[in-house]
């Protein structure tokens, strides 16, 4: 399929591009189907600029929670919208999008589970499952390098979510195949998981990310100064891979994540009454000790911060908010009513720490407590 783009209002509807011949070098979805990704192409002075945008969408740590995913867009290119929205950091106005209105912008379709980090050769025999998610990410690039982006001049990698995740695992990956003058830096976007246990103290996320590593045999694709001074999985974490990072990058994320606070720290097997139904919804729902409790863990995702050596390449921009929102939306992005820190939109930031246009990158939220936003 050829890509298409069209519009009503402020919508940008653009048409998916099916890779078929990355099938050839094995960089398929989990279910052997190709992979997928959008283009908008740059207009203007933004012709040889280039947003890759890396969707998010969990991870899965398991042959049967591989297999669940095949009949859905997150392991299937089958089921991938067509077209899809964008907006926000991937809009083609400056009411949404003020910096990057004008580049060209592609969005990669999440179908492997392992946040573009997994390769194993072998095929699953008796589910037919393929852990290719690296092989995806190079055979996209290829195909974006031909498409003009050897001709970029300025270039950002960026992600949501297990795409965010994605974006610091394959950060410095991106800029190796520019050259060393293109401008390369990258975004991510609630991204930064941190190791933190349950309310019951049960460490479920490192176990997760055990499992993801062992499974997709991501250990290749991580950095390897990083996996050569620990167990291979804990560099799945940013707290542990992100001081291994050599290109500039921006972290936006919320200390009170509502990922985190949903699944890391209150997973629902851990709460079989319920209690924390209405919380998880929002905050001004929560008891007491439950804002306690959440107010806890802000204070060890902030710790991980800290623990981080320093660089001046490096930018954040920490909310206090409730929320595991997306810059893809305008609301979060760039809008009146969009999360600000020194009177500063995410947008206005990153663009600011992109451009070098001031030498504040570290936007860190004052509120001490998690907020519904």
């Amino acid at each position: 399929m050829c890509a298409t783009v069209f519009g009503v209002g402020d919508d940008l509807y653009v048409n998916i591009t099916l890779l078929q011949n990355a099938t050839a070098q094995g960089a398929v979805c989990l279910d052997g189907s190709p992979p997928a990704y959008y283009l908008h192409r740059g207009f203007d002075s933004g012709l040889s600029n280039w947003i890759v945008f890396l969707e998010g969408g969990g991870w899965c740590e398991s042959i049967s929670d591989c297999q669940g995913r095949k009949t859905t867009d997150k392991g299937s290119s089958k089921y991938m919208m067509n077209p899809t929205n964008f907006r926000g950091i991937l809009h083609n106005t400056t009411k949404q999008n003020p910096d990057f209105y004008n580049w060209n912008k592609v969005w990669i379709g999440y179908c492997d589970g392992s946040s573009f980090t997994g390769d194993i050769d072998e095929v699953d025999p008796g589910q037919k499952l393929y852990f290719r998610g690296a092989r995806i990410f190079k055979a996209v690039m290829d195909e974006l390098w031909s498409q003009g982006m050897q001709n970029a001049k300025n270039a950002i990698l960026s992600g949501t979510s297990a795409g965010g995740l994605a974006t610091i695992l394959n950060c410095d990956k991106f800029k190796f195949f520019f050259s060393s003058d293109v401008k390369v830096k990258c975004v991510a976007n609630a991204g930064f998981f941190i190791n933190a246990n349950t309310i019951s103290g049960t460490p479920n996320i490192l176990k997760k990310y055990q499992q993801v590593v062992d499974l997709h045999g991501s250990i290749k694709n991580l950095p390897p100064s990083c996996t050569s001074t620990m167990e291979p999985s804990l560099c799945f974490f940013p707290q542990n891979v992100i001081s291994f990072i050599e290109t500039p990058i921006f972290i936006i994320n919320s200390a009170y994540d509502a990922w985190q606070i949903n699944n890391t720290l209150v997973p629902s097997n851990l709460d079989p009454q319920h209690i924390w139904e209405y919380c998880k919804v929002r905050i001004s729902n929560c008891t007491l000790s439950q804002r306690t409790t959440i107010k806890a863990f802000g204070v060890e995702f902030l710790k991980a911060f800290d623990g981080l050596t320093p660089c001046n390449t490096r930018g954040y921009f920490i909310t206090s908010c409730h929320t595991h929102a997306q810059i893809v939306t305008p609301v979060y992005w760039f809008s009146t009513s969009s999360p600000r820190i020194l009177n500063k939109t995410i947008a206005e930031a990153v663009g600011d720490w992109y451009f070098d246009r001031t030498g504040l990158h570290q936007y860190m939220d004052s509120y001490p407590f998690a907020k519904d936003c």
